[in-house]
This record gives C-alpha cells, sequence and structure tokens, in this order.
C-alpha cells in the first residue's frame, strides 16, 4: 500500500520533531509512506471561524494532492474529522473526494484498523504513568474511544495501542472524555472558559497521579501545554506517536 502522510500545518511549524515521530512510527510498521510536498491547511481554523469560501481553495488542494493514495494518514483527529465531515459540500459527489474521504485516518485508528492491533510490535520501553486524553473529534466523529453517554462497556483505541508498550502504567482518570476547553477559535474568543476547562482536564490527570498527558490531537495537548507551563504543575504532554515511536519525555 502507498500511504500519504498528512502533516497538519500547525504541527509542522510549531512540532517537527513529533512529525518526524510519525513517520518513524510508520516506518517502523515496515509502510511505505510518502510525504507529498504540496500538502498545505485542511481549512479547519477557517471553518471555525465561519470563512467558509477561503476553505473551498485549501479542499480542492488537499483532494488533489491525496487522491492517488491508497491510505492518507495524519497525526491529527480534528484535521481528519475536517476532510471527512465538512469537504463535502465543495464537491458534487466528485470520485476523487469520495476515495480521499474513505482514505483518510487518523494515525491510531489507522494502526488499530487497518494494520491490526495484532500484527503491531513495539520493542521499546515507557516506564510512567501515562493518562490519555479523548479529544472531542476524534473520541465523537472518529470513534477512538466509547462516549460515555452511550452507557456501553469502554473501550480506547488510543489506550489498546498503548498497553503494547513495555512497562507503560495507564492511570484511570475520573473523566475519561471530557473536553479540555481549547476548541480552536473557541480558546481566543472565550478564553476564561477555556482556560478554566483547560484546568479541570489537567488537575484530573495529576490527581490520578499521571506523570504525561498524552492524546492524538496536538492542538489539545498544546492548550494544556500552555496552562501546565504557565502554572508551573508536575507533569508532561506528549503526542501519542512519540511514546509509540520510543521518544522519551
Amino acid at each position: 500500500m502507498k500511504i500519504g502522510l498528512f502533516i497538519p500545518c500547525f504541527m509542522n511549524e510549531l512540532y517537527p520533531d513529533i512529525c518526524k515521530a510519525t513517520y518513524k512510527l510508520l516506518k517502523n510498521q515496515g509502510l511505505n509512506i510518502d510525504y507529498p510536498l504540496s500538502q498545505t491547511c485542511c481549512g479547519q481554523p477557517m471553518a471555525n471561524s465561519g470563512c467558509s469560501k477561503d476553505v473551498k481553495t485549501l479542499a480542492i488542494n488537499f483532494v488533489k494532492t491525496f487522491k492517488d493514495y491508497d491510505y492518507i494518514v495524519a497525526p491529527s483527529g480534528s484535521c481528519v474529522s475536517m476532510v471527512k465531515e465538512h469537504y463535502a459540500e465543495f464537491f458534487n459527489d466528485d470520485k476523487d473526494f469520495n476515495k480521499v474521504k474513505t482514505s483518510i485516518y487518523e494515525v491510531c485508528e489507522f494502526l488499530h484498523d487497518v494494520i491490526k492491533l495484532e500484527n503491531i510490535k513495539f520493542d521499546h520501553s515507557f516506564p510512567y504513568k501515562v493518562g490519555v486524553h479523548n479529544s472531542c473529534h476524534g473520541h465523537r466523529v472518529l470513534k477512538l474511544a466509547t462516549a460515555s453517554e452511550l452507557n456501553i462497556p469502554y473501550n480506547s483505541k488510543l489506550k489498546n495501542l498503548l498497553n503494547k508498550v513495555n512497562d507503560i502504567e495507564l492511570v484511570t482518570l475520573r473523566r475519561e472524555d471530557e473536553c479540555c476547553g481549547f476548541g480552536g477559535t473557541f480558546s481566543v474568543a472565550e478564553e476564561a472558559i477555556s482556560v478554566a476547562m483547560g484546568k479541570d482536564r489537567i488537575k484530573d490527570h495529576i490527581d490520578s497521579e499521571a506523570k504525561i498527558i498524552t492524546g492524538a490531537d496536538m492542538s489539545c495537548l498544546m492548550h494544556m501545554d500552555g496552562i501546565i507551563n504557565r502554572d508551573k504543575n508536575p507533569i508532561k504532554v506528549m503526542h501519542i506517536v512519540e511514546i509509540l515511536a520510543g521518544v522519551r519525555p
């Protein structure tokens, strides 16, 4: 299979080491990975701000860039959700878009559901207590974990992958699927509410004695990391691909 690696624009600019860890993680599974240089923003920030006309140009470019890949994989649930859920209005049942829509995966979703859990092995050790933050898009749109309001047995694709890492200890949070308060431009328009929600989310991890907060969306982790650094909290954030790729804190 030929896989196109989609890297969100803010991660490319602010977190290049996590982008490299994503590539390393996929290459470690023996996969054929390509990084198309014509890619750019998926348009999510503009969509969140109501600038839908600006999104169309980016959507067309995205489909043109990735239409020939068997799979498209990205380390961001919210960006994947943007493509899958909000591009259709710009394409009139276009075959290229339909292919892209069904071919794009968040990286944990791809490893768990396409490569399959039983085919994945990690040889490295990560001897830390880790709390998993389920971002809203990944959790309820991509179904990376079971939403608590469904009142059915809980399952988390992120935890299933992390449990294959040697010596890791996953903590149980009081609220497994609570929002961190980031919400893209919500954190700018409603700063006070956003920060309060972030502090609550961090406290839940600290109270559970986690040393690391991980998740599949760097935007959420970035939001919490800013609060952690400002408040000097005794905890760190790491994107899940770093842990799965063998990066130490």
